[in-house]
């Protein structure tokens, strides 16, 4: 098999390869995490004190609804934001996500992709030279290039590496039971 970042025939050049990027990644969240069992999606680590794999897909989920949203340049609609708000608890760590299935986690992250190709799709290579705002209160800006779907990339395969070592953590676990 070749790996390789083509971008889809309905997007410009650049524009569709980072929506690869950020395809490819999901593509391989879906197949580092599919044969989880639900304890091991809700698994906080050894001394129970990290994120789950749940809390990290959905936290992956929520900044990437956001991006989404901020380069079709709309509002997050009030149901998304209930639904993918706070990002940060009161303690300012992920909300906690329990009993939440590896299939409602993926049918989120298909639909994300879903809009993010739409969006993509008529995005040209200039267009992502445009800035949007981000942060809690809108104080930092980014070009979508960068913020909306290289961050999407990199933020998503950052908390890969988490998800991986939850799961080494869980098997070592598993096995002393």
């Amino acid at each position: 098999m070749v790996y390789d970042l083509k971008g889809e025939a309905t997007m410009s050049p650049i524009v569709g390869m980072l929506y690869s990027a950020v395809k490819g990644n999901y593509e391989r969240l879906q197949f580092i995490t599919r044969e989880m069992s639900q304890e091991e999606i809700d698994y906080n680590g050894p001394k129970n004190n990290y994120n789950s794999t749940a809390q990290l897909i959905n936290h992956i989920f929520s900044v990437d609804i956001h991006w989404v949203y901020r380069i079709k340049g709309e509002p997050l609609s009030d149901s998304l934001k209930s639904k993918h708000r706070p990002m940060l608890d009161e303690n300012n760590r992920l909300p906690m996500v329990k009993d939440k299935s590896w299939g409602l986690l993926m049918t989120e992250c298909e639909s994300l992709l879903v809009m993010l190709k739409e969006i993509c799709t008529e995005l040209t290579d200039n267009d992502l030279d445009n800035v949007v705002q981000f942060g809690l209160e809108n104080e930092k800006q980014a070009t979508i290039r960068w913020g909306g779907i290289w961050h999407m990339a990199d933020h998503n395969r950052y908390h890969q590496a988490h998800i991986n070592q939850l799961r080494k953590w869980y098997k070592k676990h598993s096995i002393n039971f």
